[in-house]
């Protein structure tokens, strides 16, 4: 059975558990991780929350380059051990690695420096996470927000060289949809998708729109996908759409009712 969240700031956690979602995805970036003062005093709230922190999005700070020249590997590499430590802590099952502008190649760049310059992040979580029960997803972004890794296909070949049972792939529909990218790539590579998220036209909620969700609940009953799906989008209509669509989400998932 697939369990069924929206990504939120752990303030909206009481709201989602009264519209019956099964977890929050929560942006890491709103956890101080190198203000160990300032961490102690906001990790509660996670700690706490009256629905399950399930996900976590939003890996790097603003301030936290992942490629270029100008990537300060020492810092990113105790950034990534304080992550897997807090993640540990509150439960959540995966982190998604999207960070657009962090991973952005700048120019003067190639595209070969910068991949092996994520491949090495990606490995060094691989190490530091072995068993504290979180799998990191990689998220293809379209190349309005990114241009590395744009593509579900993309990251499937970059973290197949890693091989780490705790590094994945994440396929968001709208992105997928912005790139035009077959939604059959879902089912050539799922063993690689650890996660979902999805949105409908306009990135609003799932259910107002046209994309071709009879397709997409297809191809995950043919996957076999039994992990999380989460929503990632504009309310245009505020938390009246939150029932609404969570209904929608349900009938389209794997077992839903």
């Amino acid at each position: 059975m697939n369990r069924i969240g929206w990504c939120m700031g752990i303030e909206q956690a009481a709201l989602l558990a009264s519209k019956g979602f099964d977890y929050i995805e929560c942006p890491l970036t709103s956890l101080p991780l190198e203000d160990e003062l300032a961490l102690a005093k906001r990790l509660p709230l996670f700690l706490d929350s009256p629905l399950q922190v399930g996900a976590m999005n939003l890996f790097l700070p603003q301030s936290m380059l992942a490629v270029g020249p100008e990537v300060d590997r020492e810092r990113l590499r105790r950034y990534v051990s304080k992550a897997g430590e807090t993640i540990s802590a509150i439960g959540a099952q995966i982190v998604v690695l999207g960070s657009g502008r962090q991973r952005m190649i700048p120019e003067g760049w190639s595209k070969q420096q910068a991949e092996e310059q994520l491949l090495e992040l990606l490995q060094w979580i691989s190490e530091e996470w072995t068993g504290n029960g979180a799998v990191l997803a990689l998220e293809p972004l379209n190349r309005k927000e990114s241009n590395l890794i744009n593509r579900v296909e993309e990251a499937v070949q970059l973290v197949r060289q890693l091989n780490h049972a705790n590094i994945r792939v994440l396929a968001d529909f709208y992105h997928m949809d912005e790139e035009d990218e077959p939604l059959d790539t879902l089912l050539a590579h799922k063993e690689w998708i650890a996660h979902i998220h999805v949105a409908d036209t306009g990135r609003l909620a799932p259910g107002t729109g046209s994309y071709p969700y009879e397709r997409f609940s297809q191809l995950l009953r043919e996957m076999n996908y039994t992990g999380m799906i989460s929503a990632e989008c504009t309310l245009k209509e505020g938390d009246t759409e939150l029932a609404d669509s969570l209904a929608f989400m349900k009938r389209m998932a794997v077992n839903g009712a």
